[in-house]
């Protein structure tokens, strides 16, 4: 059988579907399986690229949600 380092990164995401779809199904055994192949999957792509455009690059000051004027409980 072959490992799978040893596996493309075409092959090894079909198997990983296909575990995934049969762990779905109801196969008590092909969770761990599933999970395995997509550990290696994510171990060969690395860490994700961030997209800077969707980040807030507000201050800090701006982002904070101004105070209310007025309270919900009244104190004593």
């Amino acid at each position: 059988m072959t490992t799978q380092q040893e596996l493309t990164d075409e092959a090894l995401s079909a198997m990983a579907t296909e575990w995934r779809r049969r762990a779905l199904a109801g196969d008590i055994h092909a969770r761990g399986m599933a999970h395995e192949l997509e550990t290696e999957l994510r171990r060969r792509a690395g860490a994700p690229f961030t997209n800077y455009d969707t980040l807030d690059l507000r201050p800090l000051e701006a982002r904070i949600a101004p105070r209310r004027w007025w309270r919900f409980w009244p104190t004593r």
